[in-house]
């Protein structure tokens, strides 16, 4: 069976309805993971198990949750905030919202944020034809200072630290989430503390 015009080496997950606007029946997509091209993660997305890019847990991340975004220290550790390296991917879902079926691997820490807190900052990040939503910088340092008890006070001063050391820090910015996420007090210490 010719695959080579439908499953691209360069792209790790494929949706169902993806594989199917390429022309793709579910006979052919079950074949398709019986001869091992594919491999099924769940209802909507099929693995690419002849990609070969580079791979990431975010990846997965947006598979087993396709609302979620990637936050706190998985975030500060892409934006080279972190030294930290995290046992689990964070992801911020909205608080009512449901995922069927977490995988053994990547981990997934799953946290629910408020909708005002959830649509803040979000922003896609494309790899190639492999995408993934994770919060802006910003937003980022934000939601740590937040949750600084549940991310750690030592890993919370670093990520400041490596933030405040950027040439392309936008303090502004930083400030305006920290006031709409009910943290500018705490920051405005942390702030006069290390500047």
């Amino acid at each position: 069976m010719k695959t080579d015009y439908v499953i691209y080496n360069d792209q790790m997950m494929y949706t169902m309805e993806s594989l199917k606007e390429n022309g793709l029946s579910n006979y052919k997509i079950n074949q398709l993971v019986k001869m091992g091209v594919l491999s099924k993660l769940n209802n909507r997305f099929y693995e690419n198990m002849n990609y070969e890019g580079e791979i990431s847990d975010f990846y997965y991340a947006y598979a087993y949750a396709p609302d979620g975004v990637i936050c706190l220290l998985s975030a500060a550790v892409y934006y080279g905030l972190s030294s930290y390296r995290p046992d689990a991917v964070d992801i911020a879902l909205r608080r009512k919202a449901k995922v069927s079926k977490l995988p053994d691997w990547p981990e997934l820490q799953i946290h629910y944020f408020t909708d005002y807190r959830y649509e803040q900052g979000i922003q896609t990040v494309f790899e190639g034809k492999n995408c993934f939503k994770i919060y802006d910088i910003e937003k980022t340092v934000a939601d740590i200072v937040y949750y600084r008890e549940k991310v750690g006070i030592e890993e919370t001063k670093e990520i400041l630290i490596n933030y405040l050391n950027r040439r392309n820090r936008q303090l502004n910015r930083l400030i305006r989430y920290a006031e709409l996420l009910k943290c500018d007090e705490v920051l405005k210490n942390y702030l006069e503390v290390l500047v």
